[in-house]
């Protein structure tokens, strides 16, 4: 399967050899606020909740202004039009935040020349778009949201699979409806753009012209294989540098390339990175400095920036992930180390497996195994289904937003 995927990698960037169009990578600033990122071109991307999950919950209007885009998360699957997409408020869960509130609070971030946009489907959520009827409604809906709300795009984060074709002519469609201030933005993971065939590679490369930007979830992955054939495992600056060569390397503008980070260990089942250590991952690929195992044959200057899931998650740490990320934004890659390289993983590999108990059908897990969506093991008396490609990754330990899902005790 490794030598597969190695014969496949190479081919994207034999097929990415040729430079494709940049995406827009600015921020329209008007009089008012102007945030570090946004002040040199990058965006600092934070997901905002519609909901509560434990972490934090708060209105728009008190994100920080350190975040330019603002991804709202999520939106819904329409009640009649197959393919389309909603909004629903949960006001209930936010304190008694008001539709009215919400929307005004859209205009404040906009005038201070920051954006918000819709994002559409997240870990829970899906929207299918998989024939010509629901491109149009993916389209349609999606540019009646914008109208409504006033969103200046949108952001697709389908996790359960896309079909590159009609969400071509979806986000197509609605960049004829929205004009040239779309925003587009994707957040694939990292399993997405392994290779050329898989459908994350190919959306981005269809709609290189008019895509954003692509904030890579550099999370809930376990390991996978860099732009230089090598395997490295999550949690790390070289991991975070090796796997957004791919998406440099393929042909997307250095501004459409961006690393999506958790903002604290409990925002993800794992991958978390100490800011300082993202701060690293940035000039390695930026500057050549700072790099640990890899280092690119040649550095690519700014790119597109930094995102994490999310402001809420963020929020619980005094707002350290955007304080920081933001400064290193502003003042470019540094020439001396941030910390102390980190040579291991900050999610160790697990110990061997255990036999599975007594009445548990399904194998038991192995952590050097690789294991993909669907695919079923026992564990400490229980089993457990994989929601995506994973290996090393303890099944109980990966959280409410992790890997490993409970299917029951056995």
């Amino acid at each position: 399967m490794v030598a597969g995927a190695f014969a496949l990698l190479t081919a994207a960037f034999a097929i990415g050899a040729t430079q494709l169009p940049s995406g827009p990578t600015e921020a329209e600033t008007v009089a008012g606020e102007e945030s570090a990122a946004q002040a040199n071109g990058q965006w600092l991307t934070g997901y905002w909740h519609n909901f509560d999950n434990g972490s934090t919950v708060m209105p728009l209007s008190e994100i920080p202004s350190e975040y330019n885009l603002v991804a709202v998360a999520f939106a819904d699957n329409h009640p009649s039009l197959d393919g389309g997409i909603t909004f629903n408020l949960a006001g209930g869960e936010l304190d008694g935040y008001t539709d009215a509130q919400f929307r005004a609070d859209i205009a404040a971030i906009q005038a201070q020349g920051r954006k918000v946009i819709i994002s559409v489907g997240g870990e829970r959520g899906n929207v299918i778009v998989s024939n010509p009827a629901q491109a149009q409604n993916f389209a349609d809906t999606t540019y009646a949201l914008m109208q409504d709300y006033g969103f200046d795009g949108v952001d697709i984060d389908l996790e359960h699979g896309i079909n590159a074709q009609y969400m071509t002519d979806a986000l197509r469609d609605l960049h004829g409806q929205a004009g040239d201030d779309l925003i587009i933005t994707m957040a694939p993971q990292t399993i997405d753009f392994q290779a050329p065939t898989m459908g994350y590679y190919q959306l981005a490369s269809n709609i290189s012209d008019i895509l954003t930007i692509v904030n890579m979830q550099y999370y809930n992955s376990g390991t996978m294989m860099g732009c230089d054939q090598q395997v490295y495992a999550q949690g790390t600056p070289d991991f975070v540098a090796a796997l957004a060569c791919i998406q440099l390397e393929m042909g997307l503008d250095p501004s459409q390339v961006g690393l999506g980070l958790p903002a604290t260990p409990s925002a993800a089942g794992g991958g978390y990175m100490a800011p300082s250590q993202i701060v690293r991952a940035l000039d390695c690929l930026e500057a050549g400095t700072n790099c640990g195992n890899f280092s690119p044959d040649t550095p690519y200057g700014p790119i597109g920036g930094v995102m994490t899931w999310s402001v809420n998650w963020d929020a619980t740490n005094g707002y350290a992930f955007a304080n920081t990320v933001s400064d290193r934004l502003e003042q470019g890659p540094g020439t001396g180390p941030t910390d102390p390289p980190t040579e291991e993983p900050t999610d160790p590999p697990t110990d061997p497996p255990t036999d599975p108990p007594g009445d548990c059908t399904a194998p038991a897990w192995a952590s050097g195994d690789v294991y993909t969506g669907g695919d079923v093991v026992s564990h400490d008396g229980s089993e457990w289904r994989a929601q995506w490609w994973t290996r090393g990754e303890e099944p109980g330990t990966t959280g409410e937003w992790g890997v490993w899902r409970l299917v029951g005790a056995c």
